[in-house]
């Protein structure tokens, strides 16, 4: 888990979904990237989520294309609600996602916290 104290400092918190604790908002006003620590503890509770660069991707296989259709627009309306968009390639039954927040110049908790809405909509769908 991250180290709280270290998180405190200059700057406002904001929620940080998983993590349970504070982020400290950077001077732009986004989010704090989280540093490769961090990103290795979120990665183990989304095992079928890898980090790639700057990204975290999965690649979901689905029934048909129509399914993969149907995800996508659950994906869109999950975005679309926490302001956070990823990047989809479709191709037939098989659907790319990858998460990086570009205004912080990579991995946020927003990334984590929307890979886990995303498997929670896999598997509610």
């Amino acid at each position: 888990m991250p180290d709280p104290d270290r998180l405190r400092g200059p700057g406002t918190c904001i929620p940080a979904g998983r993590f349970g604790i504070g982020r400290p908002q950077a001077d732009n006003g986004t989010v704090a990237k989280l540093t490769d620590e961090e990103a290795r503890e979120a990665l183990v509770g989304l095992p079928e989520w890898a980090r790639e660069g700057d990204e975290i991707v999965r690649t979901f296989e689905l029934s048909s294309f129509l399914a993969v259709i149907a995800f996508v627009g659950r994906i869109a309306a999950l975005a679309e609600a926490a302001d956070h968009h990823p990047d989809l390639d479709i191709r037939y039954r098989r659907l790319r996602v990858a998460l990086t927040t570009h205004d912080s110049g990579g991995l946020t908790t927003h990334d984590i916290d929307l890979a886990g809405r995303i498997d929670a909509a896999l598997e509610t769908g």
